[in-house]
């Protein structure tokens, strides 16, 4: 440019012009989205939000951790390959603030690349997508149980018995052949005691309960690519069950996230947020939807889980670390496939003063070697969740402790 100004020839006119680039690659590709050639957004934040960025005189800062970030996409990519899944969803979010300090969808698609970008990269499998997460919700089922009292910590159900109710037959993965407590069913996942305590809660009960938790709405986040939850037309007996432990609802993963905050944050629905700006503590007369004892029950039974339960890979030292694994099988021609599973994870730390929720799935993984040739959640989720705390938690001020 310098040598040619030199020349001073008028004819030679410059003009300037400019181009978007991102720094950081296909790093926030779902999140930040991407621009026409007008720099009008197309799709992720830049479309949501594209009147105020364009009327905006300052920037607008974001809740994300760049830091966190690339941990939970490392981990995640990793996991995906060792598993040979095909595809993977991840999410860190404050349970206080609602703040997502991280949010991955795997396969992602470089933004500078969106033209040749396949549809299933654009597919953004943590707010758009919606799953049966499996035995992730009998949290839930526990949590309003004990809030309605319809069952105690100590009572046991009959989980030695198969269900059968019409053309179903309700079992578990690994039968225990005896009597369960609450804690026990939520400890080994035992279907048929999450089941039978639904069958007490009832239907009605459930649904609002449910409903109350955000479940039959689009997670409210400043995304435009968010999924319509799919729940039964019929919701009768079996549906009761089912949904008890996680089949016969699908949801977005970031659902169970906000879900699982409202169990750890003392009972407050919490708003999702990618804006530092919407990043908010509950406001002081926001009533809870749980109690302060039932969520520190929950709390206690998600520790549970990861020392003695489905999720010991996930118990990481120095932090106290809870959660509940999930593994449904996917619906293909209105039938369940055994062979492709959505294996997941959900955790909370520190348990004694919850701070995050992490959750990661993988979609369709393939038992390996050091699997011992399993895919359920606890063998391919909980582990990621546990290696992503451990390395982002010191980043996030949560010191360990003994």
């Amino acid at each position: 440019y310098a040598a040619l100004n030199a020349l001073g020839i008028g004819a030679i006119e410059f003009s300037a012009d400019e181009q978007r680039r991102y720094p950081q690659g296909a790093l926030f590709s779902h999140i930040l989205g991407t621009t026409d050639i007008d720099n009008i957004g197309t799709n992720g934040l830049e479309k949501k939000l594209d009147t105020r960025l364009r009327t905006a005189s300052a920037p607008l800062p974001l809740t994300l951790d760049v830091r966190v970030q690339h941990i939970l996409h490392h981990e995640l990519s990793n996991a995906v390959k060792d598993f040979s899944a095909i595809g993977g969803a991840g999410v860190v979010m404050d349970v206080q603030t609602g703040a997502i300090i991280a949010l991955v969808s795997l396969p992602d698609f470089e933004p500078e690349a969106i033209g040749t970008a396949p549809p299933e990269a654009r597919f953004n499998r943590a707010t758009l997508g919606v799953y049966e997460l499996g035995s992730t919700f009998k949290l839930f089922t526990a949590a309003q149980a004990l809030e309605l009292g319809t069952i105690t910590m100590t009572e046991t159900i009959n989980t030695v018995d198969p269900i059968h109710i019409g053309r179903h037959t309700i079992r578990d993965y690994h039968p225990e052949h005896h009597r369960l407590t609450l804690p026990e069913i939520i400890m080994v996942s035992s279907n048929i005691g999450a089941a039978r305590i639904a069958e007490k809660i009832g239907a009605t009960r459930q649904k609002q309960f449910l409903d109350s938790l955000g479940m039959f709405k689009p997670p409210p986040i400043e995304l435009p690519e968010v999924g319509r939850p799919l729940i039964p037309d019929n919701w009768g007996d079996v549906a009761t069950m089912t949904i008890g432990f996680g089949h016969g609802i699908a949801a977005a993963p970031l659902q169970l996230v906000r879900g699982v905050a409202t169990l750890s944050n003392g009972g407050y629905l919490i708003k999702p947020t990618l804006l530092q700006d919407e990043a908010k503590a509950p406001a002081p007369d926001l009533k809870p939807l749980l109690s302060k004892a039932t969520t520190a029950k929950m709390r206690a039974m998600m520790r549970l889980v990861v020392m003695a339960g489905t999720a010991k890979t996930a118990n990481i030292p120095g932090y106290l670390v809870g959660g509940k694994t999930g593994t449904a099988e996917k619906i293909a021609h209105k039938h369940y496939d055994k062979n492709a599973r959505l294996s997941s994870f959900i955790g909370v730390f520190p348990l004694s003063a919850p701070r995050y929720v992490v959750f990661a799935m993988l979609d369709e993984p393939r038992g390996n070697k050091k699997t011992y040739g399993f895919a359920t959640g606890g063998w391919v989720a909980a582990p990621l969740v546990g290696r992503v705390i451990s390395a982002s938690a010191p980043l996030l001020g949560v010191p360990p402790m003994d």
